[in-house]
């Protein structure tokens, strides 16, 4: 009995394992409404997210779709920081419902490890910047002037289950949540 278990288990992990990888929805094979279409994705390594982007022709600017798993009842936000590689100094995007039942979207400043949260400028442009909810995913879309004329940055990106008084609560302070800042080279 001792060696069929040793043999079901194994067997059982790799099971559920293809499954899974089989039902992911890779950034490559995704779609989104309005017929939009990115050129690049990445699937990123942490909380499920990934990014797509299409470079503009004239190189300073990148349109962008960030998604992520989420419950209605939270948040997501994706952004860059052109001048260090955490969260501290990083300009983000940010969504969530807000309690007048509308999904919001705003650029704010992480000027510290317990951020306002309040919608404010970034020191680059954006522009077309939206939001939607398809299944259980929040996805934010914008156009980003690209600073200091680069095309490879430090970004990161976050998830909190919580929003009180329509301000995005505090992500968990651990595991993938404080993993999630990486690289990106839009070229």
């Amino acid at each position: 009995m001792a060696s069929q278990l040793k043999f079901v288990l194994p067997l059982s992990i790799l099971t559920i394992s293809f499954l899974y990888i089989c039902n992911a929805d890779s950034c490559s094979s995704h779609t989104f409404s309005d017929n939009r279409v990115y050129s690049s994705c990445t699937d990123l390594p942490h909380l499920g997210a990934a990014l797509h982007y299409n470079q503009s022709s004239s190189g300073n600017s990148i349109d962008i779709a960030f998604r992520a798993p989420q419950s209605s009842s939270g948040w997501v936000a994706w952004g860059l920081n052109p001048k260090g590689s955490s969260m501290v100094g990083s300009q983000v995007l940010v969504a969530f419902f807000h309690s007048n039942g509308s999904l919001v979207a705003y650029p704010t400043q992480l000027d510290s490890y317990s951020p306002s949260m309040a919608p404010g400028d970034l020191t680059f442009p954006v522009s077309l910047l939206s939001a939607e909810y398809v299944k259980k995913e929040m996805i934010i879309y914008a156009t980003l002037g690209l600073p200091d004329a680069k095309t490879k940055y430090n970004h990161v990106w976050q998830a909190g289950s919580t929003v009180t008084g329509d301000v995005p609560g505090v992500h968990p302070t651990s595991g993938e949540n404080v993993l999630s800042k990486g690289t990106v080279d839009f070229q």
